[in-house]
């Protein structure tokens, strides 16, 4: 696979532009409006580097200790890219996925701190949507061992699931089911979107609308706010949720999670154990019929969001940017927009936030990594989504 000659991008003059950008989403409206960038809020220059297309691309993970990024396909395949050399591989072993509408294959994550141990297999979590009995359906994360003995080729071995989103339901949208690891690497997050059904987002019998916290082996972590109510409620960290699209630890090991809104609405917060965030109750959007949702208040009982964007940014992913290679991007949040076209940043201040700029992409971007040098890694929505490589220029 070739590599495509460099493109300069230069972004910060495009940026007030960008914010009166109007488009569609497959999830509701588009940006809101970013306000102009000061001081070390400024625009970067990014080097765009192409690194070949993909079908339908979900999500996109390092394997640690090296420069292999691996790429997850919604329709059930995944590929890695040695991004040394652009050398392009093939990944088997992979499980049968319920493709169509928002569901297929998810998310990708390997365990940390496997790679100091010098072992060439892994551990690789998956997550991906199971069909049910009677036109039902549901997320699961799997576990397995992931293995590779050839330049073009991994193997994943031993797949098993080890959770499951419950109930199955009908329809086909708002799965969530992005992945997380503690910051101690001792427990697992995943989410768990409400399945466009909303009731059960406040309902803690069931894992719908919520953010749960599992041990690495898929069962329910000790501590868990509502333990003692039993299966599956046991595995609940936070609820009220909607579609939880990114989520991510910052450096003080807090973790925050960011999510699809309905006509608006769209949400950061910042996830606290055994909170409420408050959908279908609450929400700073409409119902797509438009009829009215109460907004957040002060009094109203709910965890509130730290940023609400209405219209929405329609969000892909998000990360927290800890590396050197962009100084000034230290310790920000950085949120893949669908519809929005963008690159949304957001500056942290204790438990508030604010966007600060988005960096236009002229495309859907499904997700934005770090990589092991701190360059910038995003994949772009849709069925030839290509790989960019963003650096400094």
């Amino acid at each position: 696979m070739s590599r495509v000659s460099m493109i300069a991008a230069t972004l910060a003059p495009l940026l007030m532009a960008a914010s009166c950008s109007i488009g569609s989403s497959t999830d509701g409206p588009t940006s809101t409006p970013s306000p102009s960038p000061t001081g070390s809020e400024v625009g970067f220059t990014f080097a765009k580097t192409a690194h070949g297309s993909f079908s339908q691309p979900w999500a996109e993970a390092f394997l640690p200790g090296t420069k292999l990024l691996f790429i997850t396909e919604k329709a059930g395949t995944m590929k890695f890219v040695d991004t040394a050399n652009g050398r392009l591989g093939t990944v088997t072993g992979l499980p049968n996925v319920d493709y169509g509408g928002q569901g297929g294959l998810g998310d990708v994550a390997f365990l940390p701190g496997e790679e100091a141990k010098g072992t060439t297999a892994r551990t690789i979590y998956l997550s991906w949507v199971e069909a049910g009995p009677s036109d039902t359906r549901g997320a699961v994360v799997g576990r397995g061992t992931l293995d590779c003995q050839q330049a073009d080729e991994c193997a994943i071995s031993k797949l098993a699931v080890i959770w499951r989103q419950t109930p199955k339901v009908s329809g086909r949208g708002h799965y969530s089911h992005r992945i997380a690891f503690s910051p101690d690497g001792k427990y697992l997050f995943v989410t768990s979107g409400d399945r466009q059904k909303f009731d059960p987002a406040q309902d803690t019998t069931n894992t719908l609308g919520s953010v749960v916290r599992l041990n690495l082996d898929g069962t329910a972590a000790a501590g868990n706010p509502l333990e003692a109510q039993g299966s599956p409620s046991n595995q609940i960290w936070s609820w009220g949720h909607r579609n939880l699209l990114g989520v991510d630890f910052d450096a003080q090991g807090r973790l925050w999670e960011v999510e699809h809104g309905p006509a608006g609405g769209d949400e950061l917060n910042l996830v606290k154990k055994g909170q409420n965030y408050g959908w279908p109750v609450r929400s700073n959007g409409d119902n797509y019929d438009g009829s009215d949702i109460p907004d957040h208040t002060a009094d109203d009982g709910f965890a509130k969001p730290a940023v609400s964007w209405t219209p929405v940014i329609a969000p892909g992913n998000m990360t927290f940017y800890s590396g050197d290679l962009f100084p000034g991007l230290k310790g920000d949040l950085l949120i893949a927009g669908l519809s929005s076209e963008a690159i949304v940043r957001v500056r942290i201040d204790g438990e508030s936030a604010r966007e600060v700029t988005r960096y236009p992409m002229d495309n859907r971007v499904r997700s934005v990594i770090e990589g092991p040098d701190g360059a910038l890694w995003v994949l772009e929505d849709g069925s030839d989504g290509r790989l960019l490589e963003l650096r400094p220029q």
